[in-house]
């Protein structure tokens, strides 16, 4: 039996399961569904449609739940939001004007 650990999407709550994540789980604190292209490995917005499983079928929300059989849980801990502000504030710190 594999331990299956994941954030989720919503509220950064850290989810535990046993070899699968369920169709149907909901996130135990803000009842958001898990099993979400958002708390997936694959979710990339860059990405055509939004996911980097050329294969899977197009899911147009992102954020409930789906019967995507290429699910894979993401073993990121924060949001692209998160990850997006700390590259800007590093990019800031790098060009911000030194005094004299």
């Amino acid at each position: 039996m594999a331990n299956i650990t994941l954030h989720c999407f919503s509220c950064k709550t850290r989810l535990e399961y046993v070899d699968t994540v369920g169709f149907r789980e909901e996130c135990s604190k803000c009842m958001a569904d898990v099993h979400v292209c958002k708390n997936c490995e694959f979710y990339d917005t860059s990405s055509y449609n939004e996911c980097r499983e050329t294969t899977a079928d197009p899911v147009k929300e992102k954020e409930r739940a789906n019967f995507c059989d290429f699910f894979k849980p993401s073993s990121k801990s924060s949001n692209a939001k998160e990850q997006t502000d700390k590259l800007k504030s590093a990019a800031e710190a790098l060009f911000k004007k030194k005094p004299n």
